[in-house]
């Protein structure tokens, strides 16, 4: 992608900030304190590349007032969200601002450990936000986060062997059959692990062929007739000749990297950090990336994304409040969405940021984006998701294993006894 864009006015502590981006946050370790001192916001948040400069940035619009220390968490949504449930539950006093996955504001909120944006707080974060991510920061009707960069998966295709891509699902099954049998590299590429990647593939197949997992108040299974259609198309893929043999152990990693060494795959759905990676590992075949919105599985609809992406929540044990707000909205703002959306790929939240003529040339990708964006499939938000996630990615793996009917009734069974808090996760 070039060199890094610069958010302009940037004047010290790097050296300070680069070092605190290093810290691994662990009850063990003590947080980076400010250089004087005095107020030093915490931040907890996952690995994103050149996060630290959006800090740094911070650091100077707060003049001295406060100092943000950047504590990094692991790279494993799980581990993260364990070393946050551990801290929080305990009661840990040097947590302010908590970098949380979408899917975990509800558990946070109804657990007592995030705080509630009101006033003019709420008010900043919710002017110009796009309703998709919003929707993911609230919990029943009340603000919790807010969003500061969301996700949705495209398709990402090779345009020297798929001049017109794919608009539903059996258009590219056919496509990459075709390639198969001509000898080219016609593999299809997805997240299909025992983990939260399959669950996404799930969610937004489902929302495509307009059904649903669970009732619109997250307290009883649905897993209707869309879904069934979502599981048939789930299995049809992975008893393809166009499947990855390595599908039920791939991850985001995993498939970009094995798209980036064009020798299989003309295709991979996945979220738009590959851009820029592929700019980097292989700038011939990066001539030919493109993308298109995600299949439907009806080819008269257009596909439905599942949103992505991390919102900002402020601790409720936090004993500097003002200033994590503060931090927050900073973190967050449309400059720094920006920077964000050209130097390390995460989409923003704000919409203006899209129409920003500097998102050009580095994110081509972006009305393709803000339009899924705008009719997003959202996943359930229940405070139970971590356990509906468990269950949802067990009961699908391996994907070659489903069959349609008799794993949708499962999930009904086993997903209603966990909202019901009744019978025993795998």
């Amino acid at each position: 992608m070039g060199r890094a864009h610069r958010i302009p006015g940037r004047r010290g502590r790097r050296l300070r900030v680069a070092l605190c981006a290093m810290v691994i946050a662990s009850p063990l370790v003590a947080a980076c304190g400010s250089d004087g001192g005095g107020i030093t916001v915490n931040v907890y948040y996952s690995t994103e590349e050149n996060f630290d400069k959006v800090v740094a940035e911070c650091n100077d619009a707060a003049a001295g007032r406060y100092t943000i220390a950047l504590n990094v968490l692991p790279r494993g949504a799980d581990d993260q969200r364990e070393q946050m449930v551990r801290r929080l539950a305990a009661g840990d006093t040097d947590m302010d601002v908590l970098g949380l996955d979408v899917t975990w504001v509800a558990e946070f909120a109804e657990a007592g450990w995030i705080t509630e944006w009101t006033g003019q707080d709420k008010t900043d974060v919710e002017a110009g936000t796009l309703a998709g991510p919003l929707a993911t920061a609230r919990w029943e009707d009340k603000l919790y986060a807010a969003p500061k960069n969301t996700n949705v998966q495209l398709l990402w295709y090779r345009s020297d062997l798929v001049p017109t891509p794919p608009k539903s699902w059996g258009e590219m099954l056919e496509q990459a059959k075709r390639l198969k049998a001509d000898g080219k590299p016609g593999g299809i590429l997805m997240t299909g692990a025992q983990y939260e990647g399959l669950v996404v593939q799930f969610a937004t197949l489902t929302a495509g062929a307009g059904g649903k997992i669970l009732s619109d108040d997250s307290t009883r299974a649905v897993v209707d007739d869309g879904a069934v259609k979502a599981l048939e198309a789930l299995r049809d893929l992975a008893n393809s000749p166009a499947s990855s043999p390595s599908l039920s152990n791939a991850k985001e990693d995993n498939i970009r990297q094995e798209f980036e060494s064009g020798k299989s795959a003309a295709f991979q759905l996945n979220w738009p950090f590959v851009y820029a990676s592929m700019a980097k590992s292989n700038p011939e075949l990066a001539k030919v990336f493109k993308w298109a919105p995600y299949p439907a599985i009806d080819a008269s609809k257009t596909g439905t994304a599942t949103l992505g992406g991390f919102n900002l929540a402020i601790s409720s044990y936090s004993q500097h409040k003002p200033e994590a707000f503060e931090a927050a909205k900073c973190l967050r703002s449309a400059e720094s969405q920006k920077f964000s959306a050209i130097n390390s790929g995460v989409p923003p939240t704000i919409e203006s940021v899209y129409d920003d003529p500097e998102m050009a040339e580095p994110y081509p990708m972006r009305e393709t984006i803000l339009d899924e964006l705008k009719n997003p499939a959202v996943r359930p938000i229940t405070p139970a998701y971590q356990n509906v996630s468990t269950l949802i990615s067990t009961i699908l793996s391996p994907p070659a294993a489903i069959d349609p009917k008799a794993t949708a009734e499962r999930l009904r069974t086993e997903l209603q006894d966990a909202l019901d808090s009744k019978g025993v996760l795998p």
